[in-house]
């Protein structure tokens, strides 16, 4: 009886420090899959984040919800900047817990040219430390994967109203192309 206690013991603990690790640049990005939607469709397949790897760098934009004020400018941001970031050989991926029916609805509201994932489990930002839980919402993180699957780039404190925050992205994607 000792020993299960013991066992149960031991494997929370290495769960609790294998949650709480932090990722950092140059790790090889988690993986994940999740269904997304664009202001076209939606697609409950989903899309796998390897499968796009070695195609273009990838932005992973983590954000708390559909809708919100902070949330529209950042993805504006991207939105007026499109044209840009794909001449920077970069895809967007907008990832919240919002479900594909608030993303296709918002997405079509702002014209949004860029797929908006539902991690409505939080299970991806939980995987890389963009999980609030007091809030239960996203934080707003913003990840840039390279063609080789390694993490170039994070600001955990993504700054909508700095510009900074998105000249340091653009700079980044810039030195990566």
């Amino acid at each position: 009886m000792r020993w299960l206690i013991l066992i149960s013991i031991f494997s929370v603990m290495i769960a609790v420090n294998l949650n709480s690790q932090t990722l950092k640049v140059g790790d090889k990005a988690p993986d994940f899959k999740l269904p997304y939607a664009t202001k076209d469709t939606i697609v409950f397949a989903g899309v796998r984040l390897y499968d796009l790897i070695g195609k273009k760098n990838i932005i992973l934009a983590f954000y708390p919800a559909d809708w919100s004020g902070g949330c529209t400018t950042q993805m504006c941001t991207f939105r007026d900047n499109f044209v840009e970031l794909s001449n920077l050989d970069a895809e967007v991926l907008g990832i919240s817990g919002d479900y594909v029916f608030s993303h296709r609805e918002w997405a079509k509201s702002l014209n949004l040219p860029f797929k908006l994932l539902s991690d409505h489990k939080h299970e991806v930002a939980k995987l890389y430390n963009s999980y609030d839980e007091n809030s239960g919402y996203n934080r707003r993180t913003v990840f840039v994967i390279d063609k080789k699957g390694s993490i170039a780039y994070i600001n955990w404190k993504y700054d909508v109203r700095d510009p900074k925050h998105f000249e340091e992205l653009q700079r980044v994607l810039a030195s990566l192309k």
